[in-house]
């Protein structure tokens, strides 16, 4: 069991450029298995992060060739002959659900089970099944296997119940394939969304609107090959942001999109913080933290669920209250009871916490329970006075590449033990 241990106190100053972004390379990936060609696709900006590797993993059970070496990934899979995912593999990572569209497309067919991941609330893939049932697929369960079968899929209008952002990637994969044309109205509009249509149009797929809510997809008979580069991660670029306003530090990240952290860095102004924008950086300069009145997550452009947890630890050092509204995930709030264990004056009511900010920290033993609530926790400990040792980081690992040893970069004194 490997841990962190975080000896609090220390300005982050620095700079650092921001790898490519887990929740757009995981369906990349699994997109990949619609390319016809026996050159595969070529991925550049690949973090170096667990999730990557659990995918690689699934990818190879199904008769993918891979290949990763220096953020590159190579994915051949010209001889793809399996269409089902284990148990084993599926419970390991959310995401593994994305591959139903696109081994519907390719193969005809596809055998998974329910998907795992993080504990961090229903994450329901009826939509899922609600829209490739409307294309033609055919989906029953049997024996905890969710089993889908379709010759071809044909184009249809879909409505999004909720404008969920795996439902739309799946969907997208399933109808470039598809027979005749396919609109999804209420899509997600993130900036994910945009980066795998880009992706999908490079290996020849007609698509149309992404980041808006409606997306107009034309079926082609076959995709070919691509070389393509992931956009930056826009979670991670926010967590260090955030890293460095709570230690009073300064730092500049390069390599990213601003526009995309527009809803997080409003917020982080509104606190007290100083950012400084160009096209492709951005520079926080750390100072007096004050609360936020309020904070609501929600789905692009509103601001992101997955940096909660982060920005909760930051608004427990600022002066006065703040108060946070989780809309998107009913149990995100796992990391309240840890930070707690840190000093942080934080009270829950169903899906709002008050925080009530304290002057200082204290170091103290907590347990990472899900990928965010880690970051969260490693912002509170470079913040706490004394020492924070962290436990069950192999959460972390899903979404940070080497995340100390960026810190460490910058002056924090962490260490992996």
């Amino acid at each position: 069991m490997e841990k962190f241990v975080i000896e609090g106190g220390n300005r982050l100053e620095g700079s650092l450029s921001i790898k490519g972004a887990k929740n757009s390379m995981l369906p990349i990936m699994a997109a990949s298995v619609l390319s016809g060609s026996s050159e595969g696709v070529e991925l550049h900006n690949i973090p170096d992060i667990l999730d990557m590797h659990v995918m690689a993993r699934i990818l190879q059970s199904l008769g993918t060739r891979v290949k990763f070496n220096d953020n590159t990934l190579q994915l051949n899979v010209d001889d793809l002959h399996s269409y089902t995912i284990s148990d084993e593999l599926m419970r390991e990572m959310r995401s593994s659900i994305f591959l139903m569209g696109p081994l519907l497309a390719r193969l005809g067919k596809v055998r998974v089970t329910y998907p795992g991941g993080c504990s961090i609330g229903l994450r329901p893939v009826d939509l899922h099944f609600k829209g490739l049932e409307a294309m033609g697929a055919r989906i029953r369960e049997e024996k905890g296997y969710i089993m889908a079968s379709a010759s071809r899929l044909r184009g249809t209008e879909i409505h999004l119940d909720y404008p969920s952002v795996g439902a739309t990637e799946n969907l997208m994969m399933a109808a470039v394939l598809a027979r005749g044309k396919t609109v999804i109205n209420n899509a997600a509009k993130e900036p994910e969304i945009v980066d795998l249509q880009n992706f999908l149009n490079a290996m020849g797929a007609d698509i149309r609107g992404a980041g808006t809510e409606t997306l107009r997809i034309v079926g082609v008979e076959g995709l070919g090959r691509c070389s393509y580069r992931i956009i930056p991660d826009r979670i991670v670029a926010g967590t260090y942001l955030m890293a460095a306003a709570i230690t009073g530090g300064r730092l500049l990240l390069k390599e990213i999109i601003p526009v995309h952290l527009d809803a997080v860095v409003a917020k982080m102004r509104e606190a007290g913080v100083e950012i400084k924008a160009t096209e492709d950086s951005l520079e926080v300069i750390g100072g007096e933290l004050k609360g936020v009145e309020t904070l609501r997550t929600l789905p692009y452009p509103g601001f992101p669920t997955d940096l909660q947890p982060p920005i909760m630890a930051l608004l427990a050092v600022a002066e006065g209250n703040s108060t946070i509204t989780e809309s998107v995930f009913e149990n995100r709030f796992k990391h309240v009871n840890e930070l707690k264990r840190l000093n942080a004056n934080i009270s829950v009511e169903g899906r709002t916490a008050l925080i009530k900010g304290v002057k200082k920290l204290y170091g103290a033993e907590v347990e990472t329970t899900d990928l965010r609530a880690g970051a969260a926790l490693i912002l509170a400990g470079l913040a706490a006075e004394g020492t924070t040792v962290i436990s069950q980081i192999k959460h972390v690992d899903r979404g940070y590449e080497r995340i100390e040893l960026d810190l460490q970069q910058l002056g924090a004194k962490i260490k992996r033990i």
